[in-house]
């Protein structure tokens, strides 16, 4: 009958084989004594002479001087010894990483959203994330939801913050957390505006800030003006919600951003909230995750959190 294993490579047998040997073989050349690591191994003696014996056949050389009180390295015994040491100090210091992974203290987690949703939804997770697990590096990486949709199919992130809707995609699974509600808001010059209902045709008429192009709130929003047959183009297109904020304070236009982010300025009386004539539907927030890949240690602490 052949040996199952015939076919590979000598190197491989000897991983598959005689690792333990090796560990053995370690323990009798820093004890200098076949009793004492079979000892510390707790094995029997005649185990730790069996596989010494074994390695001493499959390498075709001496590795130990057997003497009246114990065991010292030959000559090649001390330059096997060499990669021996080398070798298991490596899978012990593996093995520490993964129990540092497990126990986060060590690891990264790494985290696509936009800067808005940085700043108004994942900055308090993020913070206590970071006071709770202050060895875990935490990476965080801002685009447009197209972008970081990518970035998870690509695996460079663990997993991504996006509006909702967008396309479906095979490769990824999407959870929604939050729900948001849109709202057109302007300066002090627009406050007589905010006493009546405005139509699609009337809001399209003042000096537009939005978001740029390609973004899911500017499909979205242009989605709703082609619904009621209205084309628009913007005056001023950024890349921030709250710069939107920030120019629509100072008179800019009227600005198209969701109408949590503004609740400050709204209460303060710096900005106000148009009406239009047909409500706008409100959106969600969700995580996506690619669906064939198992979260880090890192990266399911954090998901836990946003879920509780």
């Amino acid at each position: 009958m052949k040996s199952p294993n015939k076919h590979l490579p000598i190197k491989e047998l000897y991983i598959i084989i005689h690792l333990e040997w090796y560990r053995i073989f370690l323990h009798a050349a820093k004890a200098g004594n076949l009793t004492k690591a079979a000892g510390e191994l707790y094995i029997t003696q005649p185990s730790v002479s069996y596989a010494i014996k074994q390695m001493e056949q499959a390498l075709s050389m001496k590795l130990f001087h057997r003497q009246s009180k114990g065991v010292e390295l030959t000559t090649e015994g001390k330059q096997l010894m060499l990669y021996v040491e080398q070798s298991f100090a490596l899978l012990e210091a593996g093995e520490k990483k993964m129990s540092a992974l497990k126990h986060l203290t060590g690891g990264e987690l790494r985290v696509g959203a936009s800067d808005s949703l940085f700043k108004h939804f994942l900055f308090p997770y993020l913070d206590t994330y970071h006071k709770q697990y202050p060895d875990v590096r935490i990476r965080l990486s801002h685009g447009k939801t197209s972008e970081i949709t990518a970035r998870v199919k690509e695996g460079s992130i663990d997993f991504g913050l996006i509006h909702l809707p967008t396309a479906d995609d095979p490769h990824l699974d999407v959870q929604t957390v939050m729900t948001l509600q849109d709202c057109f808001v302007g300066g002090e010059a627009y406050r007589d505006q905010a006493d009546h209902l405005l139509s699609a045709q009337d809001i399209s008429q003042f000096p537009l800030l939005l978001l740029s192009p390609g973004s899911s709130t500017r499909r979205f929003i242009e989605q709703w003006f082609a619904a009621q047959d209205v084309t628009i183009e913007a005056d001023t297109e950024l890349g921030s919600i709250d710069l939107l904020i920030e120019f629509a304070k100072l008179g800019f236009g009227v600005a198209f951003v969701p109408r949590s982010y503004a609740v400050k300025e709204l209460a303060e009386g710096t900005l106000h909230e148009l009406k239009p004539a047909k409500a706008i539907p409100a959106r969600s927030i969700g995580i996506t995750t690619r669906r064939d890949m198992t979260s880090s240690v890192a990266a399911a602490k954090f998901l836990e959190m946003l879920s509780s």
